[in-house]
């Protein structure tokens, strides 16, 4: 990131992001298939929240491109067997529904692709039903096969960065599945970004932007399943399903990214044997809207369970504990999560003050040191900004923060940009 950027970015990361209407004027999305700056993207898609594709250009010197496609541009199964034979991967069934997804069991890689290969055989059926390799944890199991890089757009990476600081779990996942399979409507975890790559095979996208969904909830205020469902066209079971906008429809060829922004509810079909790599990944610009769905998802919860609020001493407790179990994060880990960000980046930027060499022991700090000071001091900002809101929420005030020192943390981060600006290190012309 640039001077410029950085200055225009911290400004406009303040101001609330432009509905669909203001920055989406089309039923088409910008295709970008030649150089562009960093700085660039950041301004026109990651702060304004808007969707766009690259072209196979970003994508033809990965050796998965080569490694699992056949010259016929079909999955390369002899290849991928000899790769992953025995290994376990997820399998969901598309023809079944569960919680409004599918529901899924674990077999060896093996015995997935030979189901595939009775599928395409069968012409693209099963009495199994459609099997679709999803949510695989592939990098995380063979990091040795480094058969892609993230593309330098998409490196400002705060979750995978705090998942592989704990050693626990990632947000990087390959999907494999045949021509028919699907995902259901949904947006993506704690309201993330996605980008998402396609090896081999077409994609179709439904987008709709934020917002949107709230007019596809039915009668109960659940989303559907199957935003294509004649059902929607019930006004007594979706009152208000005529009102939402028509989804941006994109269609995906074979080697290229689409770029799905924050909060963007999607549903994505198949339309070929198809193998793709998704990310799922945050940083300073969706930070806030990380924060908007916790609290959501908080008052949820706490509406579920309100009528055991004066009759248990550690309610507030017990809501963190079920949000935990339903979205996978609660208030504390946020504020864990915060603070594991804002250590790198004052560590980096202290070393950019003190000319000392930086440690690059994970893809992290590359991209720190690729992404520049402006940057980290971005992130910085940032994580600030939302510190500032946490210890003004009145739900983060009953908890048991003192650990954690938030207050802390925010003014160690005040005085690291301090110190940053008063060394020269920022802001020069």
């Amino acid at each position: 990131m640039d001077l410029e950027a950085y200055r225009t970015c911290s400004s406009l990361a303040k101001t609330p992001p432009r509905s669909y209407q203001q920055s989406c004027s089309s039923h088409f999305v910008d295709y970008i298939d030649r150089d562009l700056s960093y700085s660039r993207f950041f301004r026109k898609y990651l702060l304004p929240n808007r969707p766009c594709m690259f072209s196979r250009t970003f994508t033809r010197d990965w050796t998965c491109t080569r490694r699992w496609v056949t010259e016929e541009g079909r999955p390369d199964f002899q290849n991928l067997l000899q790769d992953f034979d025995e290994t376990s991967v997820p399998v969901a069934n598309c023809n079944s529904k569960e919680n409004n997804s599918n529901p899924k069991q674990l077999m060896t890689f093996k015995e997935f692709v030979q189901y595939w290969k009775d599928f395409i055989q069968n012409g693209h059926s099963s009495p199994r039903g459609c099997l679709y390799l999803k949510d695989w944890h592939m990098a995380r199991d063979f990091p040795e096969h480094g058969v892609y890089s993230t593309p330098l757009f998409f490196s400002s990476d705060w979750l995978n960065e705090y998942w592989d600081t704990l050693e626990v779990d990632d947000y990087r996942f390959v999907y494999m599945g045949p021509k028919g399979s699907w995902t259901p409507f949904h947006a993506d975890v704690f309201r993330s970004y996605s980008w998402s790559a396609n090896i081999c095979g077409r994609k179709k996208w439904l987008l709709f932007p934020p917002g949107q969904e709230d007019f596809l909830r039915d009668a109960h205020g659940n989303l559907p399943y199957d935003v294509t469902s004649g059902e929607l066209k019930d006004r007594g079971l979706f009152p208000h399903a005529e009102e939402a906008c028509q989804p941006l429809e994109i269609i995906q060829e074979a080697g290229e990214i689409i770029f799905v922004p924050s909060g963007w509810h999607h549903q994505v079909y198949n339309l070929e044997d198809t193998i793709s790599i998704n990310h799922n990944w945050l940083n300073g610009c969706n930070l806030d809207l990380m924060w908007k769905f916790l609290q959501s998802e908080l008052l949820s919860v706490q509406k579920e369970i309100d009528e055991w609020r004066d009759t248990m001493e550690s309610w507030h407790q017990h809501c963190q504990v079920i949000m935990k179990a339903c979205s996978g994060i609660d208030y504390a880990e946020f504020a864990s999560f915060l603070k594991i960000i804002a250590d790198s980046r004052m560590a980096f930027l202290s070393a950019c003050c003190s000319g000392e060499p930086a440690e690059y022991s994970r893809p992290h700090s590359e991209a720190l040191a690729a992404l520049g000071p402006y940057h980290a001091a971005f992130d910085l900002q940032r994580v600030a900004d939302i510190i500032e809101r946490l210890l003004c929420n009145e739900d983060f005030k009953r908890l048991d923060h003192s650990a954690l020192q938030p207050d802390a943390l925010l003014q160690q981060i005040q005085d690291c940009i301090q110190s940053t600006r008063g060394q020269h290190l920022l802001f020069q012309d």
